[in-house]
């Protein structure tokens, strides 16, 4: 395999305009409307908003609302790459989302926080420095 094991990741939210206001406002970054034009009128059709992504190494992914799914309690924690995970853990709590860990080192592999967003879902935040 020439390239890392996750490709794509998905968070799913109760309020998709809550979460993308959320993300948006602590990764500096503005998501983009990912609409499928293949619909299958037998599955559900999600509403998601995509992370910037682009052909480097790495996963891109989504903030998703789909019938029947609900947000938080799962077992699967994304990581975001950072600068310096503090400046994004710093943005948490003002837009209303919780800081579980905040910044630690993890030896050789430099730091990470762990927040909460705004539908209970636990995300990371991971830097060299």
């Amino acid at each position: 395999m020439d390239s890392n094991a996750v490709c794509w990741f998905e968070i799913y939210v109760d309020d998709i305009d809550r979460a993308r206001a959320f993300y948006e406002a602590v990764l500096n970054q503005e998501l983009t409307r990912l609409d499928n034009p293949d619909v299958d009128k037998d599955f559900p059709q999600p509403e998601m908003w995509a992370f910037p992504m682009d052909k480097r190494p790495g996963a891109s992914g989504a903030i998703c609302k789909m019938e029947g799914v609900q947000a938080g309690g799962n077992s699967t924690l994304v990581y975001f790459d950072c600068e310096d995970c503090s400046v994004e853990q710093g943005r948490v709590e003002e837009a209303g989302g919780k800081i579980v860990v905040p910044k630690m080192s993890i030896g050789e592999h430099g730091f990470i926080s762990i927040a909460q967003d705004t539908e209970g879902n636990n995300i990371g935040f991971h830097s060299f420095k």
